[in-house]
């Protein structure tokens, strides 16, 4: 780093200008593509927000630096970032805040991200010498992003699927804090006799990229990447290209129907979780509800009424600030959502559907989206729909009220789930093998 800039000093400061409710501070401080999408106002929502759930600050731990991915180099190509994660501990949990610096000292990205106190480990329905793990790379040219094929052992031709991720920057396997529900789906799905595609969003591995694309919307997030993985799976000799599927968990399921739209060889959906209220109405509903498990998290839900009635106002056009609107996202990507039917997409599509949705589930809900699913496609016979009344949001079942604190804690998908799916899929050659000789005798 040039100009005596220390990242790990920057970031340990900006960690303390939080702490003492300087977000203006904090916000002088961003580089001018995070500066287009996160206000003062936005950090300081998301940082008290965590205050009420888990307690004032105890205590500041030592930052970790690392090098970012070649990846994040900012649009110009001109300044490498440094990743920085600060440790912090509050009175009932704790936290990692994760922020990329500049070569001048400024912050290129910025996420407040669960403590990780205990690492993955595989559910216990899952087979591990049934499959192997390859890395591939999902797409071409510079924003090609890493991913991981998941492949059963033996002759095949297996089905194959792609999963796609929810609403977010996330990594392949959807990490959340000790959790990696698309892990558990992946390999959970692999020993079944699925091989499963999965890989790093566009906005995880290239977010400096992506931030200086005008006019990204949600098409660009997901539909170039799933197609190509699509394409990647129907080429491998061992996968059936005939039985390649896209399976999409909330903003991933909401999307399904439009990448099967742009593919039409995709064989089938499958939908878990996936939303059909128009998101910025379903974000108000969300921190109402999580302002009435913690009074302090009011100040988000005047935010999100003020933001989410700015998306549904005639006034609404690609140059409406960002920082105007709900999660940073630009007023062509708000465009583009209020245009998008998911219901109406998935309708017109001649495939068949598995939509799978949790009881306990807060942010996507059996009232609010599953029921436009299941008026949308009530004269389809090859629509299979299945509530899991003790799954959240995740799939991860549990009782009673589902909270964001359930996150924190290592779980694993739903055999229940995981099972369904497989089954719903096709069955294995060996079962299919089964069937034949028993018609034979």
């Amino acid at each position: 780093m040039t100009g005596g800039r220390d990242p790990a000093a920057i970031a340990t400061a900006v960690v303390e200008m939080a702490r003492s409710g300087r977000f203006a501070d904090i916000e002088a401080l961003f580089a001018p593509p995070l500066r287009a999408v996160v206000s003062a106002e936005t950090l300081q929502v998301a940082w008290e927000s965590q205050l009420s759930r888990i307690g004032a600050i105890s205590a500041v731990g030592t930052p970790i630096s690392e090098p970012a991915p070649e990846s994040s180099v900012t649009a110009s190509g001109k300044a490498e970032l440094v990743k920085v994660s600060v440790p912090v501990t509050y009175e009932r949990g704790g936290l990692t805040v994760v922020m990329s610096v500049d070569e001048t000292g400024l912050l290129q990205g910025l996420q407040l991200a669960p403590a990780l106190t205990r690492q993955w480990t595989p559910p216990s329905y899952v087979r591990r010498k049934r499959f192997d793990e390859h890395e591939v790379t999902v797409g071409s040219g510079a924003l090609a992003v890493p991913g991981t094929l998941s492949l059963p052992r033996g002759h095949g031709p297996w089905p194959g699927v792609v999963l796609l991720s929810g609403g977010g920057p996330f990594d392949r396997d959807a990490t959340s804090g000790p959790n990696k529900p698309l892990k558990d789906l992946a390999w959970g799905l692999a020993g079944r006799g699925v091989a499963v595609l999965r890989f790093d969003k566009v906005t995880c591995a290239h977010p400096g990229q992506v931030a200086a694309i005008p006019d990204f919307t949600m098409r660009d997030e997901y539909v170039p990447h799933a197609v190509a993985a699509i394409h990647l799976l129907q080429r491998h000799p061992a996968v059936d290209p005939a039985r390649v599927h896209v399976a999409g968990h909330s903003m991933g399921g909401k999307v399904a129907p439009r990448v099967a739209a742009a593919e039409p060889s995709v064989a089938g959906l499958v939908l878990l979780a996936g939303d059909t209220q128009p998101m910025h109405r379903a974000a108000v509903r969300v921190v109402r509800y999580l302002a009435s498990l913690d009074p302090g998290a009011q100040a988000a839900v005047e935010t999100f009424t003020r933001q989410a009635a700015l998306v549904d106002s005639p006034h609404l056009s690609a140059d409406t600030p960002a920082t105007e609107l709900p999660f940073g996202y630009s007023g062509a990507y708000w465009l583009d959502l209020r245009d998008y039917d998911p219901v109406a997409t998935a309708a017109a599509l001649d495939k068949p559907m598995l939509i799978l949705q949790g009881g306990r589930d807060y942010q996507v809900t059996v009232a609010d989206d599953l029921a436009g699913w299941q008026a949308g496609l009530a004269h389809r016979t090859d629509v299979t729909i299945r509530v899991y009344d003790a799954d959240d949001h995740l799939f991860f079942p549990g009782s009673g009220p589902s909270t964001p604190a359930d996150y924190d804690r290592p779980q694993h998908v739903d055999a229940a789930v995981v099972s369904d799916i497989a089954d719903w899929l096709g069955p294995r050659p060996s079962a299919i093998a089964r069937l034949v000789s028993g018609f034979r005798r």
